[in-house]
């Protein structure tokens, strides 16, 4: 293996170091924020940043697409037919991210109601099933309330028995 000389070796590391720091923005880096893999973020919270067709707005999805359904119905009222155009297509985007998102939100309370349905089911079968000498949890929660009550009947007929004795 050949050795390189000090100088080249630290001038490769400085030329990492300024690779890695030109990409120091994270993220898509304006736009819509999105979550990997390009869907959209499950919050309805979340605050995305809007580059509009000629201002940036801010807020969440239901703001957006109120902000810029507003904007379109002021542009068409100046008579801009070409500026309402593209601020309601901003609006229809803000829109269909909010059924998008209204979607998921239902699709996980609906997966969370099996989830718990499932729960119970399996809690409720593993009461019903029976022990694994073959009687069944019910008969030994019975026997043993019985067993109780046959105790306390013993102990009070061995107190009468000692006050009989005493007298």
């Amino acid at each position: 293996m050949m050795k390189r000389p000090i100088n080249q070796t630290l001038a490769g590391k400085n030329d990492m170091k300024r690779m890695r720091s030109r990409h120091h923005r994270t993220g898509s880096g304006g736009g819509t924020s999105r979550n990997g893999g390009g869907q959209v973020p499950l919050n309805r919270n979340h605050v995305f940043d809007s580059n509009g067709p000629d201002l940036r707005v801010r807020g969440t999805a239901q703001q957006l697409f109120e902000k810029y359904l507003q904007l379109g119905r002021d542009a068409t009222g100046t008579g801009d037919r070409i500026q309402a155009e593209a601020y309601f297509q901003h609006a229809e985007h803000y829109f269909r991210t909010l059924n998008a998102m209204n979607l998921a939100a239902q699709s996980a309370q609906q997966e969370r109601l099996e989830r718990q349905r499932s729960y119970e089911q399996a809690r409720q079968g593993r009461r019903e099933a029976p022990m694994r000498d073959g009687r069944d949890r019910r008969e030994e929660s019975s026997e043993g309330e019985e067993s109780e009550a046959e105790q306390d009947e013993v102990e009070d007929e061995e107190e009468d028995e000692e006050e009989q004795t005493e007298h």
